[in-house]
């Protein structure tokens, strides 16, 4: 979830105020924001995040107005083809699914609290999975929600078992990537596909957040310019290195950077399925020791620089000291795209190609 999202939904249960969160739940042609984009709408009409600007995002920010007068959650289809959304320059030609939920004092007691539950797992690093209800064919099921720890802890409650067992083992299954995943439930819940079959329920699931949380372990050369790039992209970067003299001013985009023990501090850092690291410290020993550390975490991606002779010989080493051969098997190295990149700034380009190749499961 995004930082200020997040924050916007503290101060909603923080201070008791009323707001419609809205979050794109499906994208069919051409759009302006991809699932998983949220716009945040106050009753007294500021707002938090986007949804693509222009009157497309007006006409959803009226619809948060409904949502928030009549204290009801409910899916909306925001059509993208009109001449009125061409007029303002958006010729975007596709429609977003939007779920609007309802946020406020008139929510149930059990809704507040499993609300509050969800930031502070969110805030403690327990990356939980969030999975709601946005259509059923009882109403009163629209907006249910439940959470998933990453240790396997449930809370909340779709008000069905039979929900409850669908969404969770879809949770076990695939509910770890970077955009909402839609479910499609027949009255027998059965998974059904909606454009032959009628679907009586649909379930969205959420990761913890759709932004990478990119770590840089090293700080030579080619990370200055990775930093700026992946600033560029939306990711959220933290530089690691064991030298203390490392300059902040050099990283001064980063949005954190530690200068200690990698040992140590690699241990204390959250590494979750929403994290890619890039290991390109100064020498083969601290390569091994950062690779051994985060090897067997559930990092999407994990990539180090180094010749093809070097990583061999590295990873037979970690593998003679007991590390998993399967688990060296997911190292990207050689890292980044074979594009010829002999600079800093076009080694960077080629990792942060790499990266999104991942990212978008093409790779």
């Amino acid at each position: 979830m995004d930082k200020e999202i997040y924050q916007g939904l503290n101060r909603v249960f923080e201070q008791n105020i009323e707001a419609a969160l809205i979050t794109v739940t499906s994208a069919l042609g051409s759009t302006p924001r991809k699932p998983g984009a949220k716009l945040l709408v106050f009753a007294d009409g500021t707002t938090i995040g986007t949804i693509g600007g222009g009157c497309g995002e007006a006409e959803a920010k009226q619809e948060a107005f409904n949502v928030i007068v009549a204290h009801t959650s409910k899916i909306y289809y925001l059509n993208m083809t009109s001449d009125v959304v061409e007029e303002e320059g958006m010729v975007c030609g596709g429609i977003m699914g939007l779920f609007i939920d309802y946020l406020g004092h008139q929510s149930s007691l059990e809704e507040i609290n499993l609300n509050r539950d969800y930031l502070s797992a969110l805030k403690s690093d327990n990356n939980p999975i969030l999975v709601t209800v946005i259509e059923a064919v009882e109403e009163r099921l629209v907006g249910k929600k439940l959470f998933v720890k990453n240790g396997g802890d449930v809370l909340g409650d779709l008000g069905s078992e039979n929900l409850n067992r669908v969404a969770l083992e879809s949770v076990e299954a695939g509910g770890g990537g970077f955009y909402p995943l839609l479910i499609s439930l027949d009255s027998k819940f059965e998974l059904c596909d909606p454009s032959i079959t009628k679907a009586a329920f649909r379930l969205m699931i959420e990761p913890p957040t759709t932004v990478v949380q990119l770590l840089i372990i090293g700080a030579g050369h080619l990370v200055q310019p990775l930093v700026t790039m992946s600033k560029i992209l939306g990711y959220e970067v933290t530089v690691i290195d064991d030298r203390p003299l490392v300059s902040s001013n050099r990283f001064y985009e980063a949005d954190r950077i530690i200068c200690g023990n990698f040992e140590r501090d690699l241990n204390a850092i959250n590494i979750n399925s929403q994290t890619f690291v890039v290991i390109v410290t100064s020498g083969s020993y601290s390569d091994k020791v950062c690779l051994r550390k985060v090897i067997n975490r559930p990092a999407r991606y994990i990539g180090m620089m180094g010749s093809y002779r070097k990583v061999k010989a590295l990873k037979a080493e970690l593998e003679e000291e007991g590390v998993s051969g399967v688990s060296l098997q997911k190292l990207y190295s050689p890292i980044g795209l074979k594009i010829g990149a002999e600079t800093p700034a076009e080694m960077a380009v080629s990792i942060l190609g790499q990266l999104i190749k991942v990212q978008k499961q093409l790779a």
